[in-house]
């Protein structure tokens, strides 16, 4: 207690990173009011529909990560959903468009512009949903307080500011602040719900008589996951990397006191594997709700991939996670161009020939890697499916694994290595005893 006292006084010395702390908390604080106003022309009494919605499946996931916002049918019931679909939209175009992978490499200039696309792509993206949306609210029988006219007029225009809003917060927090913003946005709104998931299922378990040692059980079961997912976010596979000769600073080095790693990551995707096996899970149910297909089989099929807790439905999400582990991180690691940059600089991996060779084997520790963090990811997002078996409330049973706890984890990681970054570098203690304190690298969409 002691040490933590010193480092907060420590951090509250340096006047920069005060006032960034301060800025970022200011904003954020701004962001959760917003999530909380109602779309003008809307009867907040008749919102209990919606609420039941967004209990589960994707809307459900939705709702979580806008902090409660969509079931509020609040100003910002989108958030910054929309810009991460954007971010993703034109990180899968990189692939394949030689205009968007040229302004990947122009550095920041290039930054620049991709930043400028994905800003109007999010516009267009937002303007898309926000009927979507109206029209669900109409489907669940909220009440008005204007003409449906006027107020398709006014909700679809507001919901697109308050994402363009929700986007220009995320972007000062980044750029004044602390943190990745957008990340901390999406943090912010997952973490909102934890204290009234604690609340409530420490009260359903004090009601069952005797369940206050099954609660304290399941706070250190998750806490026994935090780590773990702590682990999977920090896993590293060091290769070891040599330089034959190498001047820096005015001397040369050679041999070992010249050597390196390239630190390879066991989860190099990040999220997004869950996240584009839980899209892939939900369209065939949806477009069998849409198209009103009847019978047993559909209707049983339906049935089945809507139970997050059914055999068949963690079975193919698991499956899903694995192959989109690889999918993704063979986006995110060009092994070709790390063994390209590596002989440029008169780098060589001891034991194998610079070039081609080095390409094939960091290709093949990366798949060997890659695969028991697939295997943990797919574990990891369907842990909350076991939770609820183990009768924990639905709620607080999405935060022992998935989306919502790797995001928390990654974040909070990343931020307060930026701030050991400062202290460190005014001569103060780190926010560790011993060694450094390692988050992640990568872009927004990497990071969530």
């Amino acid at each position: 207690m002691k040490r933590f006292i010193e480092t907060i006084k420590n951090i509250w010395k340096i006047d920069e990173l005060r006032e960034k702390i301060l800025l970022t908390l200011g904003l954020l604080l701004i962001y959760r009011l917003g999530s909380n106003v109602v779309l003008p022309g809307i009867d907040p009494e008749s919102l209990g529909n919606l609420q039941a919605q967004a209990e589960g499946g994707p809307l459900g996931l939705l709702n979580a990560f806008t902090g409660g916002a969509f079931a509020k049918a609040s100003i910002l019931a989108l958030g910054i959903m929309p810009y991460i679909s954007a971010s993703i939209v034109i990180q899968l175009l990189g692939m394949a468009v030689p205009s968007i992978q040229k302004m990947q490499k122009e550095g920041e200039s290039g930054r620049r512009k991709i930043n400028q696309i994905t800003r109007f792509l999010t516009i267009a993206i937002t303007a898309a949903q926000a009927p979507g949306y109206i029209a669900n609210l109409i489907n669940q029988g909220v009440g008005f307080t204007t003409s449906q006219s006027m107020f398709w007029v006014m909700a679809v225009t507001v919901l697109v500011a308050g994402t363009i809003f929700a986007m220009w917060l995320g972007e000062r927090i980044t750029d004044k602040g602390i943190g990745n913003g957008i990340s901390l946005l999406i943090m912010v709104g997952i973490i909102a719900s934890l204290p009234q998931s604690i609340i409530q299922e420490f009260s359903s378990k004090i009601d069952t008589g005797g369940g206050l040692v099954l609660f304290i059980i399941e706070i250190a079961a998750l806490l026994i996951v935090i780590l773990l997912s702590v682990a999977l976010v920090q896993a590293v596979r060091r290769v070891p990397v040599q330089y034959a000769k190498r001047a820096t600073g005015g001397r040369t080095f050679t041999g070992n006191s010249a050597r390196q790693y390239i630190p390879l990551k066991v989860n190099a995707a990040g999220v997004m594997p869950i996240i584009f096996a839980q899209a892939i899970m939900f369209i065939p149910v949806t477009v069998l709700n849409f198209a009103g297909a009847d019978g047993d089989g559909a209707t049983a099929f339906a049935t089945e991939f809507s139970n997050i807790q059914g055999f068949w439905y963690n079975f193919v999400f698991g499956l899903l996670i694995i192959i989109f582990t690889y999918f993704y991180t063979a986006i995110q690691v060009n092994t070709n161009d790390m063994a390209e940059n590596l002989k440029r600089n008169g780098g060589f991996i001891p034991g194998i020939k610079p070039g081609k060779s080095t390409a094939e084997f960091l290709d093949t520790v990366l798949s060997r890697i890659t695969l028991p963090g697939s295997i943990f990811l797919a574990l990891l997002a369907i842990l909350p499916a076991f939770a609820m078996m183990a009768n924990v409330n639905t709620q607080f049973a999405y935060f022992f694994g998935g989306t919502s706890l790797l995001i928390m984890v990654g974040v909070v990681l990343d931020t307060l290595q930026q701030i050991e970054s400062y202290l460190l570098n005014r001569h103060y203690d780190g926010l560790m005893k011993s060694g450094k304190l390692k988050g992640r690298a990568g872009s927004e969409v990497s990071t969530l």
